[in-house]
């Protein structure tokens, strides 16, 4: 698949990249982005949920009422699960969420993730740009000029640039990534995929190796 190579004006630079195939061409396998998807979205949880059992109560232990002969269930002391204020039974307690998954996997999932972007046409290669100065306003005049008013848009990057990040952090629908790090979440999650022309060669070199 080719794409041509605009600049941040939307207009075409005259230039055009080859998608690999390899990486985006191949029939998406859906088990294995359930699988990195779950597994992302199992790292976020924190885990700390916690409730008090019975023997982590105070209060008295004193039996309340008879063991037979009362009518109801037999409890013992105040902080028995069956009254109000007791404890709980098998409450939550403080566990970590996050599994394994193999390297070759992921990468799967992600080839996956991003042939599914090219089958939908939803990528879009601009030419490698700098922004002097953090300003939210630019960034909205790069997503107008491309015609993605509207679309939630992931913007990849071959590396790290601040400038861009804080410009463009306060729109909602918008994140910006690194082409190595880039995931099948993000990927998924996004309407439209927009990706540097350098990043390109990133991405394709991580998944191919």
């Amino acid at each position: 698949m080719e794409l041509s190579v605009l600049n941040i004006k939307g207009q075409e630079t005259g230039r055009k990249v080859t998608l690999n195939e390899s990486v985006f061409g191949i029939e998406p396998n859906d088990h294995v982005i359930y699988l990195d998807v779950k597994q992302y979205l199992a790292n976020q949880r924190q885990g700390t949920a916690k409730s008090k059992e019975r023997s982590e109560i105070s209060g008295s232990t004193r039996k309340l009422g008879r063991q037979k002969g009362g009518g109801g269930a037999r409890r013992g002391d105040i902080n028995s699960p069956l009254l109000v204020g007791g404890a709980r039974v098998f409450g939550p307690q403080p566990r970590d969420y996050s599994f394994k998954l193999n390297k070759k996997v992921k990468a799967l999932a992600r080839r996956s993730a991003l042939s599914y972007k090219a089958q939908q046409n939803a990528i879009v290669v601009v030419e490698d740009f700098e922004m002097e100065t953090p300003k939210t306003k630019s960034f909205i005049e790069i997503v107008k000029n491309l015609q993605l008013e509207g679309k939630k848009l992931l913007m990849v990057l071959p590396g790290s640039n601040k400038n861009v990040y804080l410009s463009a952090r306060n729109l909602q629908g918008t994140q910006v990534a690194i082409a190595s790090d880039v995931n099948t979440y993000g990927i998924l999650n996004a309407g439209v995929l927009v990706v540097t022309e350098s990043s390109l060669g990133i991405i394709e070199s991580v998944l191919t190796k």
